[in-house]
């Protein structure tokens, strides 16, 4: 094998979010080096769109292949999200309910928060305490104004959106892209081992130099051609179903949530995404701890509960099949694996979209000129995305291992310690005596900072077994904390007179787009 051979084109095996997102941020890098980028997309398999939340990394990944955010808005169905509240998760007497947000509590770098806040023996919760976006999302309120300049924030967001109203718009702004319609029949290897092409059922050979296989489940490439097993996290994360459903809203101007909703259940959970027109909501749950006529019931009684003013018998629900877990190495050869084929986990705190980001701006600013430079970006690319995978799984499973629900085996099951990644059991040994604070999380690219673990810790009812350690900082003080916190309670109140709802500030965002006159103009 020339090991020298220069990487000339790119062939994305499958559409979707993951095949679109990759084939436009690639392309994006590669006019500089005038690397060819084809996708080839089946006619036979559509996106699902349940009605998807992502992170706030979501608007470097629209500004970097030239979208708008109008118009993503607009086309997308899209909504601002702030972060996720959780409901019933704890099963702690009194007010079951916190929120993870999206905003780093103030002054964080420098103080941890934490530390005060269990020494004062504050009733307020946590996340109130130290950022104003967590009323913010129990206001319902949007994280900017309308006159705030597109992707500029007073407070971090993201996005809930619509999968295949999503995947279409990146289809249409594909620039120096070469896409294909048709199903891979056969993959032909070179003689080194390497994919040398894909041939599809009209009969075209694809040739290319790199495959990215983003065939999603069925992983075709990574899975199929190479046989690169998938480790399984059924160990830890029990669920391996969803039943899906889209419901409209009662009336044309209903709230819309800016945030998330997870709402505990026997055997589970349920996600409840607000969108523009439509909520996409869908019961989590383990196969072995509830059988499909008792999940139904379950998510269609969710729906019955908070949908006044619909017609919850004309619904259609979808149930989803997958196995929780990521492959043994995403980047095998002259392969990479984005989405699905890589992996997929429950989509609590939404981290699928967030791992196709990162994957495909690793392939794009890494981007192998030559056959043996790939070598080196593949065992890098696998280091990374095996670092993002188990800290995922540490992190999810954080949100159950805190919990102290008793009402059935679902819950039991996973409190127990046996269940607990290692990772998890040192970093709860260690939080009896110490909050989390940076050394939790070191990487600079780390897709939980140690912030977020404090949000779902706490907001769990977790308490240290001992007095916690304070800061090391010559600046840490109980005043300075106390500072804080009232400067916190001072932005809230601030921040909630000044900012519209959330479905004012996107309704703004569409008329804009359409050339309607708004107030402040």
């Amino acid at each position: 094998m020339a090991m020298n051979r220069a990487i000339r084109k790119v062939v994305i095996v499958g559409g979707g979010t993951a095949g679109w997102i990759t084939a436009n941020v690639v392309a994006a890098g590669c006019r500089r080096t005038g690397c060819e980028v084809a996708l080839v997309e089946s006619p036979d398999i559509p996106t699902i769109g349940v009605g998807e939340g992502t992170w706030p990394s979501m608007r470097q990944t629209l500004r970097r292949i030239g979208l708008s955010e109008a118009e993503f808005v607009r086309a997308c169905s899209a909504s601002f999200k702030q972060g996720t509240r959780f409901f019933g998760w704890s099963g702690r007497k009194g007010r079951d309910e916190y929120c993870h947000p999206f905003s780093l509590p103030i002054e964080y770098a420098s103080l941890n928060p934490a530390t005060y806040w269990l020494a004062s023996g504050s009733k307020t919760p946590f996340a109130e305490l130290v950022t104003p976006q967590a009323r913010l999302m129990e206001l319902g309120l949007a994280p900017k104004q309308v006159t705030t300049p597109e992707y500029a924030f007073a407070y971090n967001y993201a996005y809930h959106l619509d999968a295949g109203r999503f995947a279409s718009l990146l289809q249409r702004k594909a620039v120096d892209v070469a896409h294909i319609v048709g199903n891979v029949e056969q993959i032909d290897p070179s003689p080194d081992g390497d994919i040398a092409a894909v041939v599809l059922d009209t009969g075209k050979r694809l040739e290319g130099d790199l495959f990215v296989d983003c065939t999603g489940q069925r992983a075709l490439l990574i899975g199929g051609h190479y046989g690169v097993r998938l480790l399984s996290a059924k160990d830890w994360l029990f669920n391996d179903r969803a039943i899906a459903v889209q419901v409209p809203y009662g009336r044309p101007d209903a709230p819309i949530a800016s945030a998330t909703y997870a709402t505990a259940q026997p055997a589970g959970w349920i996600w409840d995404i607000g969108l523009q027109s439509r909520r996409g909501i869908g019961y989590v749950h383990s196969s072995a701890h509830v059988d499909p006529e008792t999940a139904l019931a379950t998510v269609r009684g969710y729906v019955e509960r908070t949908s006044p003013g619909v017609d919850v018998g004309g619904l259609s629900y979808r149930t989803i099949r997958f196995e929780p877990g990521y492959r043994a190495v995403f980047w095998h050869r002259n392969c990479v694996a984005v989405g699905l084929s890589a992996g997929f986990v429950e989509p609590l705190e939404a981290s699928a979209l967030a791992l196709i980001e990162q994957s495909a701006a690793m392939i794009a600013e890494q981007f192998p000129r030559d056959r043996g430079i790939m070598e080196v970006a593949a065992k890098r690319f696998n280091a990374k995305m095996h670092h993002h995978w188990e800290r995922i799984v540490e992190f999810l499973k954080l949100h159950y291992a805190t919990s102290i629900r008793d009402d059935d085996d679902y819950w039991r099951d996973n409190r127990a310690p046996r269940s607990f990644p290692e990772s998890l059991r040192d970093k709860l040994t260690l939080w009896q005596q110490q909050t989390p604070w940076h050394d939790d999380a070191p990487r600079v690219d780390e897709l939980f900072p140690s912030a977020s673990y404090q949000y779902v810790l706490y907001g769990m009812g977790f308490r240290p077994g001992f007095d916690v350690r304070e800061g090391s900082s010559p600046d840490d003080s109980p005043a300075r904390a106390d500072r804080l916190f009232h400067d916190t309670r001072l932005r809230t109140e601030q921040a909630a007179r000044v900012l519209p709802d959330n479905r004012s500030l996107l309704c703004s965002i569409v008329q804009r787009l359409a050339g309607v006159p708004q107030p402040d103009e």
